[in-house]
């Protein structure tokens, strides 16, 4: 039996769930100033997803590095979010940075 699959996709399941309050509570205290860590993340792990040598480590590496990446879309989607009044207008909106466009 080969279990590979399925510790891939239940922690593709979970990474992907951590991402969805990271996200919110960034935007929430930072605005989407920090989309650039994102970016540097992402791109980090998907650079050691292709030097990793087991295949579950580097899989997993891949779907965080992904995940930082389609976060910096989340960060933005959740910035028109609170605009809508969805979510609560957090201190990261304060400062100006933030919500001035979009």
């Amino acid at each position: 039996m080969n279990w590979n699959g399925l510790l891939i996709g239940l922690s593709t399941f979970l990474i992907i769930g951590v991402f969805h309050p990271i996200v919110i509570k960034t935007e929430y205290y930072f605005g989407v100033r920090p989309w650039w860590l994102f970016l540097l993340f992402g791109i980090g792990c998907l650079v050691g997803a292709v030097f990793v040598s087991g295949v579950i480590p580097s899989a997993l590496l891949g779907v965080t590095g992904f995940c930082f990446l389609w976060s910096i879309l989340e960060l933005f989607d959740q910035r028109k979010r609170v605009k809508k009044g969805w979510f609560p207008k957090g201190p990261g909106h304060e400062k100006g940075c933030s919500s001035k466009k979009g």
